[in-house]
């Protein structure tokens, strides 16, 4: 027997293991890059990927904040508006998503208690008991529906022609 007929034909076994080892690495590195532009997405565009861990991530503070400083009427380390009940919302709202969160919508007390109760019934917010009240009457005063929009509509006196 002939030392040829034990090889098998076309690769020899190093290089049938190189090859496999170059493909397992190129998949890897395909799926590192998706996983990357998976997180940039989400932090880009975190309505899309509303996990409870993307919105915990936002309120994430980099530097030291005296919990409870208020200057010029806000909570340095939330934004809210340092009135009334404010630190049951604080303790309450910020135990699971930030405060930007709260911030950016705007409801009536029924809207608010509407919200209060999907996230009750979907995100396991636990019973606020007699503090639900208070939190909501805050919440209605301080982010209720604005009646202005953003700004007024531009008004064009003349129009022109671009060449």
């Amino acid at each position: 027997m002939s030392e040829s007929s034990t090889q098998p034909q076309g690769r020899s076994l190093e290089e049938g293991l190189l090859v496999r080892m170059v493909v397992f690495t190129s998949i890897l590195a395909v799926l590192a890059v998706i996983a990357s532009l998976i997180f940039i997405l989400a932090m880009q565009y975190p309505s899309v990927f509303s996990s409870q861990e993307m919105i915990i991530a936002e309120s994430v503070v980099t530097e030291e904040v005296d919990e409870d400083e208020v200057e010029n009427g806000i909570d340095v380390a939330t934004g809210f508006i340092a009135e009334g009940d404010y630190l049951l919302v604080k303790r309450n709202c910020t135990a699971c998503h930030s405060a930007k969160l709260v911030m950016q919508n705007r409801a009536t007390k029924e809207g608010w208690l509407e919200m209060i109760r999907w996230m009750q019934a979907t995100q396991k917010l636990w019973d606020l008991g007699k503090n639900e009240d208070k939190i909501i009457e805050y919440l209605a005063t301080y982010y209720g529906p604005q009646k202005k929009g953003r700004r007024a509509p531009i008004q064009v006196d003349e129009w022109y022609m671009i060449e």
